[in-house]
């Protein structure tokens, strides 16, 4: 009993460097939201005087999105020649480059103009940059998973965390090759992203990969409470930095001191990881067995560790393999539960909460106020997830979690349409992050860290890419529909929750029908089910 203690105080050291991977992916995400309205007023406005600096601004736009699609384009070819082999990816690549440079050109053949649209577009591809450093990162972290590790590859995204918080804060200084500080500054938000992007993957496929089959899917959870515990740190960060001064100041001055917030737990999480060994599934992939025999020693205990081990080696053997070797379900699985986690909503909340309670009519202070109540309820669910996400299962935790979500958008879409906000909006937003954060939020990463064969585990960065894809259209369209003038007339900012709620109830269909229960399952066991599905 002594020695069981003892090798769960270690899984459990473990686990909580791993998690700050986790909190880091929190924190770099949302601590934007405190500062939607700076970035407006200090980058994009100031477009609509200077019409010089306005088409300088959209030229760097416009080759930001450029060159970023184009980075993300080979990024993904390099996952569909992965999935469909060198020749029948390169033909998808290859149309897939020709199609986006036709919607670019359709898009940008023009000459630079000012208008709302194009305001408001930038300031939603400003807001959201990050993400597309998280789809480059999420593309990446299986190549990185495999050559450096899962250990060294989280030590990249935290090197990563730091270079994006100095330069977010500083884009005059920090700009390169001439930049305008606008499109520096969407730099290193890509920059920091790519980290997101990276540790979004690596830290719970860590977990995954250390943890005993019983305990897997609440450490795996733990994961998504960092997740949210990052997100709440950074509103309370956020909302103390702007009690610091007048709205002046936090429009020069505050945002900046926000984003370079993010340096100092970067720099924890760097240190730490020096001190955690690689995962023995990684050890043994790379023929590295008494390595990963004493790290299964520590982990599962000196009688199981030369079983798992042989169990571990027999499953790794074929580490080549082409990631639809075990049909296709299981990557069409782990995209779609990907996406649909994102494209209910969730980060909509998270990104514009304050912006979305001023539509309230409360002042800046206040709505950030509001937004830590938002961080407070995600955290105290996500835990309520931890303690029964391996008794009740993976399945009726997502069913659940996505009734309630699809309940709560609705009575949003209508307090907005009825312009009876206030005590009303909120409430129903608390009751969609509960329902969230205990059901989509933690275990859609507990199934993707699951799912996947230990040959093929770098075919979770597909999964993970798509996160960040869904996430980046989800959050960069929400101010178009949201200020769209049209739809505010109609439905006074409700149109948006009414799409969100209806995509919740197509993801509770999806888990009902075609998702597979893996509780209690060891990793290998899991792999089994997909092999007798290919059979």
């Amino acid at each position: 009993m002594l020695q069981e203690r003892k090798h769960s105080s270690y899984i459990y050291r473990l686990t909580l460097v791993a998690t700050l991977g986790g909190l880091l992916f929190g924190y770099d995400t949302a601590v934007v939201s405190g500062a939607v309205k700076a970035i407006r007023e200090f980058f994009v406005e100031p477009m609509t005087q200077n019409i010089g600096q306005a088409r300088e601004v959209i030229t760097g736009y416009r080759i930001t999105i450029s060159v970023a699609v184009f980075i993300v384009g080979l990024a993904v070819s390099g996952m569909l020649i992965r999935l469909f082999s060198w020749k029948k990816g390169f033909i998808i690549s290859t149309i897939m480059f020709i199609l986006a440079a036709i919607v670019l050109m359709v898009q940008f053949g023009n000459s630079p103009v000012v208008t709302m649209n194009n305001v408001n577009a930038i300031t939603g591809f400003t807001v959201s940059a990050a993400l597309i450093g998280c789809i480059i990162g999420g593309s990446v972290a299986g190549f990185v998973s495999l050559s450096l590790g899962r250990k060294k590859g989280l030590i990249l995204a935290a090197s990563l965390f730091i270079l994006s918080g100095i330069g977010a804060a500083f884009p005059e200084k920090m700009g390169i090759f001439g930049m305008q500080p606008l499109i520096s500054f969407i730099f290193y938000r890509i920059i920091g992203g790519i980290g997101i992007g990276l540790a979004s993957m690596l830290s719970p496929m860590y977990i995954s990969e250390i943890a005993p089959a019983d305990i897997r899917g609440k450490l795996v959870s733990w994961n998504q409470f960092a997740i949210v515990l990052g997100i709440l740190v950074v509103y309370f960060v956020n909302w103390f930095i702007a009690k610091q001064g007048d709205e002046h100041w936090n429009m020069t001055m505050g945002w900046r001191w926000m984003f370079f917030s993010g340096v100092i737990p970067s720099v924890i999480f760097i240190i730490l990881l020096f001190f955690i060994p690689e995962t023995p599934r990684y050890l043994a992939l790379k023929k590295k067995n008494r390595k990963a025999l004493e790290v299964l020693k520590r982990t599962v205990g000196e009688k199981e560790a030369e079983a798992d081990l042989k169990e571990i080696s027999e499953t790794v053997a074929g580490r080549s393999v082409p990631w639809l070797s075990f049909g296709g379900i299981v990557i069409v699985i782990s995209i779609l539960l990907a996406a649909f986690q994102q494209m209910i909503g969730i980060n909509v909340v998270l990104y514009y909460a304050p912006k979305i309670f001023q539509n309230t009519g409360t002042r800046l202070d206040i709505s950030l106020l509001q937004t830590i109540l938002v961080g407070a309820v995600n955290l105290i669910f996500t835990v309520v997830a931890i303690f029964t996400v391996d008794r009740f299962g993976r399945k009726p935790l997502l069913i659940i979690g996505g009734l309630i979500m699809s309940f709560a958008m609705t009575v949003i879409g209508f307090a907005f349409y009825k312009e009876s906000m206030g005590i009303t909006a909120l409430i129903f937003i608390l009751i969609y992050i509960a329902g969230f954060a205990m059901s989509w939020g933690p275990v859609m990463w507990v199934l993707l860290s699951e799912i996947f064969p230990n040959s093929i585990r770098g075919a979770m960065s597909v999964a993970t890419a798509t996160v960040w894809i869904s996430d980046l259209i989800i959050s960069w369209t929400f101010p178009v529909l949201d200020d769209n003038i049209w739809l505010v007339e109609k439905f006074h900012h409700g149109f948006a929750y009414w799409i969100y709620a209806i995509i919740c109830i197509l993801a509770v269909i999806f888990v009902w029908k075609i998702v597979p229960e893996t509780k209690g399952k060891t990793l290998e066991q899991i792999e089994k089910l997909w092999k007798k599905d290919t059979r």
